[in-house]
């Protein structure tokens, strides 16, 4: 009895020993992972081993549902009934419909309130007296908002209720697909709107389970000491089946049908191109006109405002290297050298050496900038990001045209050139980041803080030197949840991209910390990743940075392309270390020490081979390495190679957690103070005096001439001799340094710096019935009409001039479609640059706005000025490329 008691107790220890240790992966206050489970405060995610997980978790949105609501009217969707930043407010009690409440009516301050909490589904009428809106429309012919800009009685399409809490929304471009446009109710002026508060549907049993459904077996397999990272990557598997549409192209989400280029392009660098290269060539040339990359449809008419559609260059560079396929590299390569060529012509800032337009992914325009940013001021800002994607795609057209037999060396010059522009401009010493965007008019400034996308891109690509590719992995601020898309956020403004975390950033942060070999920051990122598809049971475009949770985003999706893109990166990229070049791919494993233990991939086609790959302990440095049986110094497999190819790898088995990460509270910047008033009260009339309204929390105040900082202040007042004509802005700095955006500049001329040229002079005025122009009428210019307009204009001093178009254009609303108008300016039959004239709404002629300001230095003398239609001005649509002109305005700075 003894024996056997010994017999049973050996066994055990045997049986003990040989299962794998449910480690924990990460862990802190807000959530822990361990190797089979997520636990976050009552909900917990179970991986049974078998590849089903089994979760409990509730999304929490609905129990914290505010009865304060903050709402605004909006005219023909746009933020212009109150000024920014202030709101009408209710709470809401037991009565079902509100007072009428009077347009435009300024608010009683909030009350102080212990907050509460509304039930579920609660039906509620919102009723306003719109007469003051009617009357002005009917006196005077438009509606002057709060904005500055008018809305003429012939553009009017209706009134809008926008606010803070699901139904209602910020996103003011989207009301009328909303539902939130208001109704007449019968008795006068009077309007309102029906809405469902705290809207709620039980979708299946509190607890669900994930188990495969799909027949998966043809895809690689992975498997680890981690079950909960096993039954993920087959989750992501069978996602990546459903992706896949009818025609073979990549299904952008599950409520997200269509082929977007920058979330394909992006999906395919990550793991796309390894997993479903032929799926990725046909959704690559789906986004092919004209033999150019199409920019999806976005800001203002898509290209130029939004011109990150050169990350398909990546995208399709990266194909290539997996496959080998030389006639796709030949097709690609086309497509990226014309669509460069175009772009060096219109978004190349010669001035700063940089590329202009929107920050790439970021394409709701009040997510991320200013509320006074126009589309044209988006066309003129900087994006880190975006200007990574272009010097990357500079070295990806030149390594494709080496690859192909023939040296195009303008494109590794250019790239070069602009790597150096990125440092000089963007590089924050003190903080020890990138800054995220440049802005401003018509001299640009950085807005100071970090956009985690184009940071991780700027250390992949090798923008980044190493010693600073570490310095912004250890010290960008990232959030519990993960990292958000930009750091600092927007007060005001709902979850999307502010206040957000999306998982295929976080795989781009996460490849760029095992590119440096930064164990910290990597196995948060790891957690932040594991923790909502483990909890969610799916890859959700998005989350709210301040609760993890999936609900409270403006718009999301499961089953999100990129998103499992993200999650297959994790193992094709990190643990396996994956990078494919023209010689072969090569491996560099990265593996935390909380995930150690033995993990295989089998069945990954390369080429003409299937690799298998094992990798034994963790670390980040390889100790040895064999390759179908035989020792190997360099760990990789020949381009060349066939058949199946069995490649092991030992780890060093060293920690690599020298380096912190910087876990910060989802902090919000303050509000953009409101534009200073500026007056002459002194003799001297060249002393103007700068006053503003305090911004609570802010401790100093900058105040910008012309880009440059002119004063720090702690008061509420400046003083300011003034020479010459300048544009100003100011903003507010919180306690722990970081900065509000800036007032909408405004532009302080000197006397007789401004002249305006107006076009009708020289053109057939336009037959069109609009208003609001000035002079004698406006010409409509199109691929057909006015072509080419030529004015005449006289320098009598020598100095640095501007030229801009006041302009309309009702192709297209503000936030989508791809008619953007577009004509290049000359001075004296030599290009300068190209006038940009965004859609300012659909069948909106009468809305104007200014162009972006060309700059140019001129001596005395007569000139004639070119506003022509070139052929690199051929936008998204390709056919209609029309605007109103006004007249050119021209402004002498100095």
């Amino acid at each position: 009895m003894k024996n056997l008691s010994i017999y049973l107790l050996l066994t055990l220890v045997v049986f003990s020993a040989c299962q794998p240790r449910q480690r924990v992966l990460y862990q802190s206050s807000a959530f822990r992972v361990e190797a089979d489970r997520v636990i976050q405060g009552a909900y917990t995610a179970v991986a049974d081993g078998s590849g089903s997980i089994t979760s409990d978790y509730q999304s929490p949105a609905t129990a914290t549902y505010s009865n304060l609501m903050l709402f605004k009217l909006s005219v023909n969707e746009k933020d212009n009934e109150l000024p920014v930043g202030v709101n009408h407010w209710l709470v809401i009690g037991k009565d079902t419909v509100s007072p009428v409440i009077k347009f435009g009516s300024a608010p009683a301050p909030l009350p102080e309130m212990q907050p509460s909490y509304l039930p579920v589904n609660v039906p509620y009428t919102f009723r306003f007296d719109l007469s003051p809106l009617m009357e002005q429309l009917e006196r005077q012919g438009y509606y002057l908002g709060s904005d500055g800009q008018k809305v003429m009685k012939q553009d009017f399409k209706g009134v809008y209720l926008a606010g803070n809490q699901l139904p209602l929304s910020w996103d003011f471009v989207n009301l009328d697909s909303k539902g939130l446009k208001l109704q007449p109710t019968g008795r006068g002026h009077e309007y309102e709107v029906r809405v469902i508060l705290n809207p709620w549907k039980q979708l299946g049993p509190v607890k669900k389970t994930w188990s495969p459904t799909l027949n998966i077996s043809s895809k690689p397999q992975y498997t680890s000491p981690q079950p909960l990272v096993d039954a993920l990557w087959k989750l992501s598997l069978e996602e990546a089946i459903k992706a896949i549409e009818p025609d073979s192209t990549f299904r952008t989400g599950a409520q997200w049908g269509g082929v977007w280029t920058r979330d394909i392009s992006y999906s395919i660098l990550l793991a796309m191109a390894i997993h479903e290269p032929e799926v990725a060539k046909i959704s690559l040339m789906k986004k092919v006109k004209r033999n150019r990359i199409v920019q999806d449809t976005g800001s203002g008419g898509a290209w130029p405002v939004s011109s990150d559609r050169v990350v398909w260059a990546m995208a399709a560079w990266e194909v290539y290297l997996v496959t080998g396929d030389r006639s796709w590299l030949e097709t690609a390569f086309e497509v990226v050298r014309n669509s460069l060529d175009d772009d060096r012509l219109v978004l190349a800032n010669t001035e700063s050496g940089l590329y202009r337009g929107e920050s790439s992914f970021l394409d709701w325009r009040e997510q991320s900038y200013p509320r006074w940013m126009s589309n044209r001021d988006i066309y003129v800002s900087e994006n880190l990001g975006t200007n990574v994607l272009h010097y990357q795609a500079m070295k990806v057209a030149y390594m494709m045209a080496q690859t192909l037999g023939f040296q195009v060396p303008r494109y590794q010059v250019r790239a070069d050139s602009l790597k150096s522009a990125i440092q000089r401009n963007f590089w924050m010493q003190k903080r020890g980041y990138f800054a995220a965007y440049r802005y401003g008019r018509p001299q640009l400034h950085v807005h100071a803080g970090a956009e985690t996308l184009g940071e991780a891109l700027s250390i992949l690509f090798g923008v980044a030197e190493p010693w600073q590719s570490s310095r912004v992995l250890m010290q960008m601020p990232v959030t519990p949840y993960g990292a958000t898309c930009f750091y600092p956020q927007i007060p005001g403004i709902a979850p999307y991209h502010n206040n957000a975390i999306w998982p295929f950033v976080q795989a781009y942060w996460n490849w760029a910390a095992a590119k440096t070999g930064l164990e910290q920051p990597l196995t948060h990122g790891l957690a932040s990743i594991y923790r909502a598809s483990g909890l969610f049971l799916t890859n959700y475009e998005n989350m709210v940075a301040t609760t993890g949770d999936f609900k409270g985003t403006e718009v999301n999706s499961e089953r999100m392309l990129w998103s499992m893109a993200g999650q297959m990166a994790m193992v094709y990229r990190v643990f396996m270390g994956m990078e494919f070049h023209t010689d072969g791919l090569h491996f560099s494993p990265v593996v935390p020490q909380a995930y150690q233990g033995t993990r295989k991939l089998t069945g990954m086609k390369y080429r003409q081979s299937v690799v298998n790959v094992t990798v034994h302990g963790f670390g980040r440095k390889v100790k040895k390495a064999k390759l179908n049986g035989k020792s190997i110094e360099e760990v990789e497999i020949p381009a060349q190679a066939q058949g199946v190819q069995l490649l092991e790898i030992w780890l060093d088995n060293q920690p690599f957690d020298e380096a912190p990460v910087n876990v910060q509270p989802v902090h919000f910047q303050l509000p953009a103070p409101k534009p200073p008033v500026i007056s002459t009260p002194f003799s001297n009339k060249k002393i103007i005096q700068f006053d503003w309204q305090p911004v609570p929390g802010a401790v100093s105040y900058n105040l910008y001439r012309n880009g440059a900082l002119l004063s720090t202040v702690r008061d509420t007042t400046l003083d300011h001799f003034h020479d010459r004509t300048s544009s100003f802005e100011l903003s507010a700095v919180d306690s722990l340094g970081y900065e509000s955006f800036t007032s909408e500049p405004f532009i302080w001329p000197v006397e007789n710096s401004v002249e305006k040229i107006e076009v009708e002079m020289v053109a057939p005025a336009t037959a069109r019935l609009v208003a609001g122009y000035t002079g004698n009428g406006c010409v409509e210019v199109s691929k057909a009409e006015n072509k080419r307009i030529d004015l005449t204009y006289y320098v009598k001093e020598e100095g640095l001039y501007s030229f801009d178009l006041r302009y309309a254009n009702g192709s297209g609303p503000w936030n989508t479609d791809n008619k953007c108008a577009l004509r290049s300016f000359y001075i004296a039959g030599d290009y300068m640059d190209v006038f940009v004239m965004p859609q300012r709404g659909k069948g909106e002629w009468s809305d104007w706005g200014f162009t972006n300001m060309v700059k140019v230095r001129m001596k005395p003398g007569e000139y004639v000025l070119s506003i022509y239609l070139d052929d690199w001005n051929t936008n998204m649509d390709g056919e209609v490329n029309t605007a109103l002109i006004d007249y050119l305005r021209v402004i002498r700075w100095e």
